[in-house]
């Protein structure tokens, strides 16, 4: 009986020690708070959040669905905060325990409000689209990542000075370490400012088509802090440091007004002159008359007698299209080269081709050609 009641004392002893001194019925009832407060977590969520989601989806301004959509994930750790909260509170701790207890909720509630900063920043940068003259895609882009650096850096150093470690001397510390990483890094400042030169100076945005002589063409996908994503036109993705971008020239076709076509036609020599200016005439009236070519008011345009080549007479043939679409602009020339053989063919001449002509008046040394004929009735006459 006497070893019973020792076992009972051990029991009452462990129940009320538990662990770091709480008591185990206080531990059990906070535990119970905390998981009430994630029971409520649950309903919040599908209630109020999906509740609020449906009447933003119902408006006509898109911003307040972006900043439902953002807030939607921090508001639902708001409910675990409190449950962690009154958990530790129901449960009168001493010392260390408590400051230790009291950090991690103050750390969770940073966590929370740069966790929403950092949410919000995607919404808000949204809201620059309606200030197209003064922030290009790629602005935006740099805006926006800029930002959340910078609320993760200011969040992390938040939470760091919350556990006793003090940023600013350790940014200090690392001083010497900074520069001779910045020694090292002089090419990834490089890129960094030469990528602002070039989003400050919009020579080309994302989805554009551009070429850097001897480097690389195709689309651009992404205009980072250093490289520039561009994916060329057999799909492989090519990255190009922005210092290269900056110092060379960049051709950007898609900011092409028209598209030139530029030929030289070459027809017969036996073409007369009537048929020149027939020719010349009805190709000079179908650019004008059709709709696919910009007016030569906007434009260069010529048809014209060019030169008089080797083997051929040329006409010239200059004009642009108002697409400048690849595909649309290979169908539009397509269809102006089958008009112009039917203009020539039509005109009753044809087009020339390379060709030589060599005249002999005498070839010297030549040798006898042999003729059976010639020899027979020579042969006769000497036996006559």
């Amino acid at each position: 009986m006497e070893q019973f009641e020792e076992f009972w004392q051990l029991v009452l002893s462990v129940w009320n020690t538990g662990f770091l001194g709480i008591n185990m019925g206080d531990m059990i009832i906070a535990l119970g708070i905390f998981l009430v407060f994630l029971v409520l977590r649950g309903l919040f969520s599908k209630i109020v959040i999906h509740y609020v989601v449906r009447l933003t989806s119902k408006t006509q301004n898109e911003y307040d669905d972006l900043f439902a959509r953002a807030l939607e994930t921090p508001v639902r750790m708001v409910p675990v905060v409190l449950g962690f909260f009154f958990a530790t509170n129901f449960i009168e701790m001493k010392g260390e325990t408590a400051l230790y207890t009291d950090t991690i909720t103050r750390t969770l509630i940073a966590f929370i409000l740069f966790w929403t900063l950092y949410r919000l920043i995607t919404p808000v940068s949204h809201m620059l689209e309606s200030a197209t003259e003064f922030f290009t895609e790629a602005m935006k882009d740099w805006f926006r990542k800029s930002l959340k650096t910078a609320v993760l850096a200011l969040g992390g150093a938040t939470i760091l000075e919350m556990w006793g470690i003090e940023v600013l001397p350790l940014i200090a510390g690392l001083g010497l370490f900074g520069v001779a990483i910045a020694l090292g890094a002089q090419d990834l400042f490089k890129n960094l400012i030469a990528g602002l030169f070039v989003i400050g100076e919009r020579r080309f945005h994302k989805g554009d088509w551009i070429l850097v002589e001897g480097t690389v063409e195709g689309t651009v996908e992404d205009i980072g802090f250093r490289t520039t994503k561009i994916r060329r036109f057999d799909k492989a993705p090519v990255y190009i440091p922005n210092a290269i971008l900056s110092e060379n020239a960049v051709t950007n076709f898609s900011e092409m007004t028209h598209r030139r076509i530029k030929w030289i036609i070459g027809v017969e020599y036996d073409t007369n002159h009537n048929q020149l200016r027939l020719i010349r005439d009805q190709i000079e009236a179908y650019i004008t008359d059709n709709p696919n070519f910009a007016p030569s008011s906007d434009v260069s345009t010529f048809v014209r007698i060019d030169s008089f080549n080797d083997s051929s007479i040329d006409i010239l043939l200059y004009c642009f299209t108002n697409t400048t679409d690849w595909g649309e602009w290979l169908e539009v020339k397509e269809t102006l080269a089958l008009e112009i053989k039917k203009i020539v063919e039509g005109a009753g001449t044809g087009f020339a081709f390379p060709s030589r002509s060599l005249y002999l008046e005498k070839m010297p040394d030549a040798p006898e050609v042999f003729d059976p004929k010639t020899i027979s009735a020579h042969t006769d006459g000497e036996k006559a």
